[in-house]
């Protein structure tokens, strides 16, 4: 029996425990907030929604850091409050530095917008392993973009097939590698369309709360089951592309231990000039 941990019972937090527990995949899930009653009230809010939705997934809330201990994957997502805020600067640097000694050697998954810099720190500050650290918010960016190229293309989302590269903000779509039912996407869309869905995507960031939700329940799952699929996630770059020592977006296989491959795409002179540009000087 599987069990997830939530760092943060604001609307991510929120978001996140439900997706993962609609998905009746998970044992056991736990939201932790400085809040406690707030994450209590949420996990029975959620655990409630199971006689109408069907799943059986366990859900408590607590305030005590100590109660990750033992689990399978930790979520940081957003503390609780008058504006939810996701964990990041010095305050992010001080819940990772509470949380450190009983996370053990379970994967990080950063579920927010704006977690890069926290990344970075989650690495070179309070110890964790590059493959162990892992942003999910580029997944939900390209489930976005995925929705919008299938609404021009007439097809069904399940058709297409696209990564995300660069950094948040700063994303880059390799075109010339993505897909349509088996077909390279640029004979299945004109120029001009294509035109239309790179000037779009590039306004669909940052995505909402139950986007970048669903985004981390899939990279939780695919972690904990060790998918055979790869998710466009960031992480500390160690060489992929020429970068190391920066944060930015790689196509990955996961698997319990964290980012068990990279699979990166063949880039055109356009695409690798785009990429380099998003990821900032070296």
């Amino acid at each position: 029996m599987w069990t997830v941990a939530i760092i943060g019972a604001g609307e991510l937090g929120g978001a996140i425990a439900q997706a993962l527990a609609a998905g009746d995949r998970i044992g056991r899930l736990l939201l932790i907030d400085a809040a406690g009653s707030v994450a209590a009230g949420k996990a029975l809010d959620v655990q409630q929604m199971g006689a109408v939705e069907g799943f059986h997934t366990r859900l408590d809330g607590t305030d005590d850091p100590s109660r990750v201990t033992g689990c399978d994957v930790a979520i940081v997502a957003d503390r609780f409050g008058a504006a939810s805020q996701e964990w990041q600067g010095d305050a992010g640097a001080a819940m990772l530095a509470q949380f450190r000694p009983y996370l053990g050697d379970a994967p990080l998954v950063l579920a927010g917008a704006a977690q890069e810099h926290l990344l970075l720190a989650a690495v070179r500050d309070a110890g964790f392993a590059r493959r162990r650290v892992i942003g999910s918010a580029p997944e939900g960016f390209a489930s976005a973009v995925t929705g919008i190229v299938a609404l021009e293309a007439r097809c069904s989302p399940r058709e297409v097939a696209l990564s995300v590269l660069g950094a948040p903000g700063r994303f880059v779509i390799p075109w010339s590698e993505a897909s349509i039912g088996g077909y390279a996407l640029e004979r299945v869309l004109t120029q001009v369309q294509l035109g239309q869905v790179d000037a779009r995507a590039a306004r669909l960031w940052p995505p909402g709360a139950y986007t970048l939700g669903m985004a981390a329940a899939r990279v939780t799952e695919a972690l904990l089951e060790s998918s055979r699929e790869s998710f466009s996630v960031l992480a500390l770059l160690d060489g992929e592309f020429g970068v190391k020592d920066r944060v930015g977006t790689l196509p990955a296989l996961l698997t319990t231990h964290g980012i068990a491959q990279t699979r990166l795409p063949s880039l055109n002179a356009r695409e690798k000039t785009r990429l380099l540009t998003a990821l900032g000087p070296t």
